[in-house]
């Protein structure tokens, strides 16, 4: 196979590089820009405010401090240290809420209830808000009072965005996303470049911006950089349904990374891209990649960030091929072999396409041995969140994976499957950093390769 155009070292990030080979960095905090402290802790608390909503307000006020999310929660679970508490991960926030904007806040700040967040309190809070939560929604799930704590966690970064407080690796690639278009150095001609390699490579048809389409695909960035056979497969799945479909330069990136960090400007310009994209060439559908939070900032949020209500559907890579399996028009040939699924939080739990991909795991004949827990409740990666990014988190993160080799391992399945390849790259990892024997598929990939007879 000919070298891919764009595998240059000039990536900032570079996935396909061994994790193992960097030293581990000290403990530290990262700040961006020259604030000082108190400029810093009046830009947490300003945005703090700012998200003080309706909603939010209800769920500060409903906390009975019982402890069940700490349970949930996968970081707690591997150290039993309290400060990985869910809700604990929300101080500086609720200090905001209590002084500033509940109900009794004079009190608070008369009698001192809650005292000033400080500069040194929110650099503490980063690890806690950044690298020990994955935004997951476990403890969302579990919480007896309905507190979103996942949600409040997100709202939390866009404080800490604004304050200049968040792990570098981080803020450099949603950075990076802003500037170039992909935080993982994927521009449109780096991308242009690659479907012409994969296309010429895997004599596959690949569409680029055509004028009109009914179908708009898009693709994550750690696809079309470290499994580039995604891209093909995707190509090899549409072609093979008979569907009028295309790749747009303008509207190809899935990845949101101004979600991940906290900065919704950004999250916002990066949403319209696709949107813009999807209007420009009239599609009716537009599928999103194997990427759990771009399903998030697309599918959940994509019409805030409109404006209004989105022109077209929006279909995760699961739920499209669910759908093209119940309606008849994908058949696929039979894998005799057993396998277990992990549910993507942000797809699955977050985004409750649960099913989907039990219906094509079914199409394709496997023997599904679950995990357990399972489906909506199935334990996080560990990576998600922007936390694989974050290369101080990475002694944490690896015993958060113990969880989910040892889940794996008791199903005693030969075929781990996931449809989401941030997901794959933190099993990547793990399985490079334990030396263990098991290697997690693509969903969309098996499809590709098991496709059958020609669509009806």
């Amino acid at each position: 196979m000919s070298t891919p155009p764009g595998s240059d070292d000039r990536l900032e990030l570079e996935l396909d590089q061994p994790r193992v080979s960097v030293k581990a960095p000290a403990v530290r905090f990262d700040r961006q820009g020259e604030l000082t402290d108190a400029e810093r802790v009046e830009k947490a608390m300003g945005n703090f405010v700012k998200d003080f909503g309706r909603t939010a307000a209800i769920y500060m006020e409903s906390c009975i401090h019982c402890g069940m999310c700490a349970e949930a929660c996968h970081f707690y679970e591997v150290t039993k240290d309290p400060k990985y508490t869910p809700i604990w991960k929300l101080e500086p926030f609720k200090q905001a809420y209590k002084r500033e904007y509940g109900p009794f806040a004079f009190l608070f700040r008369a009698l001192n209830l809650k005292p000033r967040v400080t500069a040194e309190q929110l650099q503490e809070w980063q690890h806690l808000i950044y690298d020990s939560c994955t935004v997951c929604g476990r403890c969302s799930l579990m919480c007896p009072m309905g507190i979103d704590i996942a949600a409040l966690i997100s709202q939390a970064r866009h404080g800490m965005f604004h304050a200049g407080l968040v792990p570098h690796e981080l803020w450099a690639v949603a950075e990076r996303g802003k500037r170039e278009g992909s935080p993982l150095g994927a521009t449109p001609k780096v991308f242009k470049d690659r479907l012409e390699w994969l296309a010429d490579d895997h004599e596959v048809e690949i569409p680029l911006d055509k004028a009109r389409a009914e179908v708009l695909c898009t693709m994550s960035s750690i696809e079309i950089m470290k499994y580039p056979d995604s891209v093909v497969a995707t190509a090899r799945i549409m072609n093979h349904l008979g569907l009028d479909w295309t790749f747009r330069s303008d509207g190809y990136e899935a990845t949101n990374f101004g979600l991940l960090s906290g900065n919704a400007a950004w999250q916002k310009e990066m949403s319209m891209k696709l949107i813009n994209a999807a209007v420009a060439c009239g599609a009716k559908t537009l599928i999103l990649p194997e990427c759990g939070h771009a399903y998030t900032a697309l599918r959940w949020m994509g019409a805030n960030m409109y404006g209004k209500p989105l022109p077209f559907r929006v279909l995760h890579m699961s739920e499209f091929l669910a759908e093209n399996v119940q309606n008849g028009r994908l058949k696929l040939r039979k894998l005799p072999k057993s396998a277990t699924f992990h549910d993507p939080c942000q797809v699955s739990r977050r985004g409750g396409a649960i099913e989907a991909p039990r219906v094509v795991l079914e199409a394709l004949g496997v023997e599904l041995r679950e995990m357990f827990p399972t489906k909506g409740t199935n334990w996080c990666c560990g990576g998600g969140g922007g936390v694989v990014a974050n290369r101080r988190a990475d002694e944490l993160r690896h015993k958060v994976f113990r969880i989910k080799m040892e889940q794996i391992e008791q199903t005693g399945a030969e075929v781990p499957v996931t449809s989401c390849a941030n997901c794959r790259q933190t099993f990547d990892d793990g399985q490079a950093h334990y030396k263990w024997d098991k290697e997690m598929h693509s969903l969309l990939e098996l499809v590709a390769e098991n496709l059958a007879e020609e669509a009806t």
